[in-house]
């Protein structure tokens, strides 16, 4: 087993930008164009042949789905040429396919590698999250208290009233009662169609976003790849996985949990130092989205790395052959 003293994530970042761009540019093709399943696929194909040309033991943990429901980045597969240190990949190829379908904001590729054994292994059901940007107290919120008091408790920190909160929320019906909980304390909600990823990286840039705080459910996955990217930009986070029937606690059993009611801080979904990358694909908050021009395609990626809390962001230009 490779030691995390192995794991030269400085080298290894820009590997990991080139996957996300590669992504970005082979989805980009398909914005607008109605078709989700074609996006992502064309998405998968392009990042999975650029993560299997970087020196790494790779596996994924974080992917596409089982081993039988998908026939590419599926959890479990080995990526990468086989030689380098032994990683676990966390991977959305293409994060709001139905937002690229539709030609709507905030579509990314998203990639997170870390050592191996240091990625929570997240089995494919919803996740309960909370998120708050960094330079608080640690635990000033907490998944035990009801939304209300998340919202009064963030206000007293940042010397603010309720009304100068802002939480970011997945527009679902099942976040029906939340939405009205916190509008109850006169805090703002910015509503999001898609793409929970980027609705917790908010909350690292609220200066940026002016949003203050994450709540709701979503998928587990892009949990454990917000928590990567959190730990890079600081901030904190929790998570308690939300199970629907025995089906899926049986899938978080097979994935090695056994405590099925623990509450993740972001350390715990991320034991060690990660990289991160995300490239945009339509436009958004966080990157730019693909910008076609007549002989070229330009992409903006953020790429991170928890060890330096280094944040870069990079404008990639690549021409059309």
């Amino acid at each position: 087993m490779t030691s995390p003293k192995d794991f030269n994530d400085r080298m290894l970042s820009l590997g990991l930008a080139r996957v996300s761009e590669a992504a970005a540019h082979a989805s980009a093709r398909l914005i607008g164009r109605g078709d989700e399943k074609a996006a992502d696929q064309a998405a998968v194909n392009a990042m999975r042949e650029q993560l299997n040309m970087l020196d790494i033991k790779g596996v994924v943990v974080i992917g596409e789905g089982e081993r039988d429901e998908a026939p590419m980045l599926y959890i479990g597969e080995e990526v990468g040429t086989g030689e380098g240190p032994e990683v676990d990949i966390a991977l959305d190829p293409l994060e709001g396919t139905t937002l690229t379908a539709k030609d709507m904001p905030n579509a990314l590729t998203v990639i997170a590698m870390a050592p191996r054994g240091t990625l929570l292994h997240a089995p494919d059901v919803y996740m309960e999250k909370l998120a708050i940007g960094p330079g608080y107290a640690k635990d000033i919120v907490s998944l035990d208290m009801t939304p209300a008091e998340r919202v009064r408790a963030l206000a007293k920190a940042r010397g603010v009233t309720e009304g100068d909160i802002t939480v970011c929320i997945l527009e679902r019906p099942r976040h029906e009662d939340l939405i009205a909980e916190v509008r109850s304390t006169g805090a703002a909600i910015r509503l999001i169609t898609d793409g929970d990823v980027a609705g917790v990286i908010h909350c690292a840039e609220a200066e940026l976003t002016g949003i203050d705080m994450y709540m709701g459910s979503g998928g587990a996955p892009e949990g454990v790849l917000a928590a990567s990217a959190l730990k890079c930009m600081g901030g904190q986070m929790w998570g308690k996985l939300l199970f629907r029937n025995e089906d899926e606690k049986g899938r978080a059993r097979k994935a090695g949990i056994t405590d099925l009611d623990r509450i993740y801080s972001r350390d715990e979904l991320v034991t060690a130092d990660v990289i991160f990358a995300a490239t945009g694909v339509t436009n958004g908050s966080i990157v730019a989205g693909v910008k076609r021009e007549p002989h070229y395609l330009q992409t903006e990626t953020i790429l991170m790395r928890s060890k330096t809390g280094s944040v870069r962001r990079m404008i990639y230009r690549n021409p059309i052959k």
